[in-house]
């Protein structure tokens, strides 16, 4: 099955973050057709991750994928960095402590730049974020809900209050019965966030079983290695779900590591005396990293070098 199988402008809706849920799982279910199907999918991803600026525009994924030339678009997949896009669902089998039975397990991984949007077998509806990754049952046990996450993601929970929904991260659990919330938990930053938009959710650490019970419009953090509730002054901040990198009174510095996340690269600081003002805006994650740094550069004078072949980003 060839690149000629699938709409390509459904395969750019799909790098741009605007294809619907059905729409995805089908590009997905191409990706995982043959090896050529995944050549081309990375050769056109390559190319879509190129920011393309003309007068500090960003050429849309049309005009792109309509006005390319075969010349011009060789010379980009020669100079651009090899992404490594990977969207895996593998099965195992769990057994929880009070069930005999071994459950089907699904485990979603989501490659950087993207996110993805999954309805679970009890109705729930899950957004995960850039780089996370998620194991949950193919049907839920019959007394309790378990789904493991390493990553962001957001939860709109279906109640049912005879079987508690259980959220699993390497420090802390949380569990709910109906609600809507979000996780920031990425094993690799050591870092913990959980904030509540609707209902109630029950987070207890696992190294020594302390809890706490969080209400509307809160969110507990781990600082200093002790759960701080705060009040959630910032909603935008959840907007990832629409594919935008937010920030309000954020460190340049700060964000530069948020671009990491986001887009699977390296960013090294080569001046230590490189300004590093508070600042509030938005990006698109499609719109690409140096599309976002020369925006930035308006605010903060900063130069920058990206070296393709290791897919680093110096700032100086």
């Amino acid at each position: 099955m060839g690149m000629k199988e699938i709409d390509k402008e459904l395969l750019y809706r799909f790098f741009n973050g605007e294809a619907t849920f059905a729409e995805e799982t089908k590009v997905k279910d191409w990706l995982e057709g043959s090896a050529e199907n995944r050549k081309e999918y990375l050769r056109e991803r390559r190319l879509f991750d190129l920011t393309i600026l003309s007068d500090d525009k960003l050429y849309d994924a049309k005009k792109l994928l309509y006005s390319r030339k075969k010349s011009y678009y060789m010379e980009c997949l020669r100079i651009v960095a090899t992404i490594v896009i990977t969207l895996i669902i593998s099965s195992l089998y769990f057994a929880t402590p009070d069930e005999e039975d071994e459950i089907a397990m699904q485990t979603v991984t989501v490659p950087y730049g993207q996110r993805v949007n999954l309805l679970l077998s009890d109705g729930t509806n899950v957004w995960l974020n850039s780089g996370t990754k998620m194991s949950y049952p193919q049907i839920f046990a019959k007394k309790r809900r378990d789904i493991y996450l390493d990553g962001e993601a957001y939860f709109e929970v279906s109640h049912n209050k005879e079987k508690p929904f259980l959220v699993h991260t390497n420090q802390f659990d949380i569990e709910v019965l109906g609600t809507k919330f979000n996780v920031d938990s990425y094993s690799r930053d050591d870092a913990f966030e959980s904030s509540l938009m609707e209902g109630v959710v029950k987070v207890t650490r696992k190294e020594d079983r302390s809890s706490l019970t969080l209400s509307p419009s809160y969110k507990v953090v781990l600082r200093d290695e002790k759960m701080v509730v705060e009040k959630i002054e910032d909603y935008n901040t959840y907007r990832w779900r629409e594919g935008l990198i937010c920030f309000k009174n954020k460190y340049f510095l700060d964000l530069l590591v948020e671009f990491e996340k986001y887009y699977d690269i390296r960013i090294i600081v080569e001046s230590p005396k490189l300004a590093n003002p508070i600042l509030t805006g938005k990006f698109r994650v499609s719109d690409g990293v140096e599309y976002a740094l020369k925006v930035l550069q308006k605010d903060v004078k900063f130069r920058y070098k990206r070296h393709a072949d290791s897919n680093i980003i110096y700032i100086r």
